[in-house]
């Protein structure tokens, strides 16, 4: 049985959650924005802007100890925004090879997870700031 979101939620800035992809369209509904329900058990909420590096670190991690997420990101390359398990985000981070991320498109359910202190570091910064 699907689940019914009545809203994106907020992201981790206290906004209305903005889109993060839609090509690839991502997300664990597949809406091209991070929000998340009770099925969506990897926590899919953080926007990342995926390189290489970051690609090659969660495939890898995925083989050891792989959390509650979706294995359907085949195809990705850098540069794509993809919702990403907030628990991978933060291992790929521990193991040295994290990526930018989208603060606006981040749901603010990563905050369990990811302390805010931490995303703001690795933040992209927002195409009116530059």
């Amino acid at each position: 049985m699907a689940t019914e979101l009545t809203s994106r939620g907020n992201n981790v800035l206290g906004q209305p959650l903005a889109t993060c992809g839609c090509a690839p369209m991502t997300g664990f509904y597949r809406t091209g924005c991070c929000e998340t329900a009770a099925d969506d058990l990897g926590v899919h909420t953080i926007c990342c802007v995926v390189d290489r590096a970051f690609l090659d670190a969660s495939k890898a991690l995925a083989t050891t100890s792989p959390p509650p997420c979706r294995t359907t990101a085949s195809g990705l390359k850098p540069g794509d925004r993809w919702c990403v398990c907030a628990a991978r985000w933060l291992q790929v981070q521990q193991a040295g090879a994290v990526c930018t991320i989208v603060l606006e498109a981040t749901h603010e359910a990563t905050l369990k997870i990811v302390p805010f202190e931490l995303l703001i570091q690795y933040a992209a910064i927002p195409d009116h700031l530059h």
